[in-house]
């Protein structure tokens, strides 16, 4: 095995020219992406979620008319089954405007900003991080796939 290192593969090269501040500021950027794909993951667990409580209210309402609660099965079919969970707005509505006011955009611009500043290259901060801190030689640090340094 070989302690030789090529550095990062063409796809994850940085195009000559490119500075370690404007890598860097792309690799913020991609991380604040990162960080609103999980916000965007627990937005659609809390539809899913919400959904499922919904559901279980048809159960709760049959077992409070089976329990002799007819009153109590009402009410909580009338205000509360269906209900918006804000204002004008089930769930599914509540992700189609994050999507659209906020998701989609930042998406465009970091791709936009990827484009015009790398050549469209992506974690090019990473691929570098990975070149500093990997071991070479060692069968479990090659710098990329199939390869033994």
């Amino acid at each position: 095995m070989s302690d030789h290192h090529e550095g990062p593969d063409a796809a994850h090269r940085r195009p000559p020219g490119t500075t370690d501040t404007t890598v860097r500021a792309l690799g913020a950027l991609s991380k604040a992406l990162e960080t609103t794909e999980r916000a965007r993951g627990h937005l659609y667990a809390f539809h899913q979620l919400t959904g499922g409580a919904d559901f279980e209210l048809d159960r709760a309402v049959d077992l409070l008319r089976e329990a002799g609660h007819p009153e109590w099965a009402e009410r909580v079919r009338h205000d509360i089954l269906g209900r918006n969970v804000i204002p004008g707005h089930w769930t599914f509505q509540i992700i189609e405007a994050y999507n659209d006011t906020y998701y989609e955009p930042f998406k465009a611009a970091e791709r936009k900003a990827r484009q015009e500043l790398a050549d469209g290259k992506d974690h090019l901060y990473e691929a570098e991080l990975k070149e500093e801190r990997r071991t070479g030689g060692h069968p479990d640090h090659t710098d990329r796939p199939g390869t033994s340094s």
